[in-house]
């Protein structure tokens, strides 16, 4: 949000001045602006994909995205245990059954995990690219194709990111976004879903808005190829979305230049451990993780900071999801998420994924484009900031560790 400026206001005021705010229109009607539609397909450019579709938020894409898949009842999906809750949740409300796999020092995915946790029931893989840093796509694609698994990726952290030169989201069946306040482009709220798969495309587009093929204009009355429901962006979401991403390379531009010199400056303190990244040109820097030693160092400097190791992090750690763990779904009594459908039963408690717990324990997140204290990022750089105030705050930084770290 910090970026936020004369771009979106322009793009904002194109569309109240016209008076028209529904994301369909005739284009012959100069009334209608076309910004969820041009958002789609320079989108779709972007990332280097044949369709986006855009949604109200990263949560309706998951769910749009399973639903594509035609995933439901009885299938299994694999998903890491570090993410946001969203991930899970869409996957319980598709009527399927979450499989919680281990994280790596990337805090991503583990790709030797992933293979255990497969079984008959898998019917997609979600590779989640946690705060900006792209998944082991290469080793979870060679699984997920071994397997001939879908891969989903969830990419509501990383927008803007790329794996070995290529756009996070571009490697599965399916990427999808989320786009709000705390998300490297921001509209308040909003998501998008993209393919290469024309069949996915229509099917996902049917789901979000009431089963209608795609790209219908005005009202549209008519045989449906689904049952859908309504995820529609409006024109309002899709200006300021739009705006955000013209501008959202140079936004990541600066933010790695403020993370070098900061990870330069701290990497000079003996035993100082950085989380892995699996691509250092291509991930988006919006945060700096330090990997401490034992629990008891990460714990010292998250104190010190005013911030929590990512132990604490709240639904970002499927320990701490307590409505995930005690399966309080609207419908619980009837079909929980583990569903009778499924041969097997999982259970879901603290302690099942003991490496991404003694990961997550010696892990402390700086800031450096994002502040938010619910992923332990409460402290650091401020997006604004320039280069020689990252070089301060590092100089700082470092004097502070020294401090803590003896």
């Amino acid at each position: 949000m910090e970026f936020i400026g004369a771009e979106e206001s322009k793009e904002v005021l194109d569309v109240l001045e016209s008076g028209y705010l529904f994301r369909y229109g005739d284009a012959a009607n100069p009334a209608f602006k076309a910004k969820v539609w041009t958002l789609e397909k320079e989108f779709a450019a972007y990332i280097g994909v044949k369709h986006a579709l855009a949604v109200t938020s990263g949560t309706t894409a998951l769910l749009t995205a399973f639903s594509g898949l035609g995933i439901g009842p009885g299938d299994e999906v694999i998903v890491p245990g570090y993410s946001f809750v969203a991930s899970l949740s869409s996957i319980i409300y598709a009527r399927a059954v979450p499989v919680l796999a281990e994280i790596d020092e990337s805090l991503n995915l583990d790709p030797d995990d992933l293979e255990k946790r497969i079984t008959p029931q898998t019917k997609a893989i979600l590779a989640v690219h946690m705060l900006g840093n792209p998944a082991k796509m290469d080793e979870i694609r060679k699984i997920a194709d071994k397997h001939g698994i879908p891969i989903v990726e969830d990419v509501a952290q990383s927008c803007g990111s790329a794996y070995h030169g290529k756009k996070a989201g571009g490697f599965g069946k399916l990427g999808i976004y989320s786009f709000n306040i705390y998300k490297t482009m921001t509209c308040g709220d909003g998501g998008m879903v993209v393919t290469d798969d024309d069949d996915l495309y229509a099917r996902c587009f049917a789901f979000h808005d009431q089963g209608h093929l795609p790209n219908r204009k005005g009202v549209e009355v008519g045989a449906r190829s689904l049952i859908g429901l309504d995820f529609r962006m409006n024109e309002l979401t899709g200006a300021v979305a739009l705006a955000q991403l013209r501008k959202l390379d140079s936004i990541l531009a600066h933010l790695r230049k403020l993370k070098k010199v900061y990870k330069e400056r701290i990497a000079t303190l003996p035993g100082i451990q950085f989380r892995e990244i699996t691509d250092e040109a291509g991930e988006c820097a919006t945060l700096l993780t330090l990997l401490f030693k034992t629990p008891e160092a990460a714990k010292a400097v998250a104190d010190r900071i005013g911030s929590v190791p990512l132990i604490n992090s709240g639904w970002h750690v499927y320990g701490n999801m307590e409505q995930i763990l005690a399966q309080k779904t609207v419908d619980a009594k009837k079909c929980p998420f583990t569903c009778p459908h499924n041969a097997r039963s999982i259970r879901y408690e603290k302690g099942m994924l003991p490496k991404t717990e003694a990961i997550l324990s010696r892990a402390v997140n700086l800031s450096v484009g994002l502040r938010d204290k619910g992923i332990g990022a409460a402290c650091g750089l401020n997006p604004r900031d320039t280069v020689e105030i990252a070089a301060g705050k590092a100089d700082e930084m470092v004097k502070m560790l020294k401090e803590v770290l003896g």
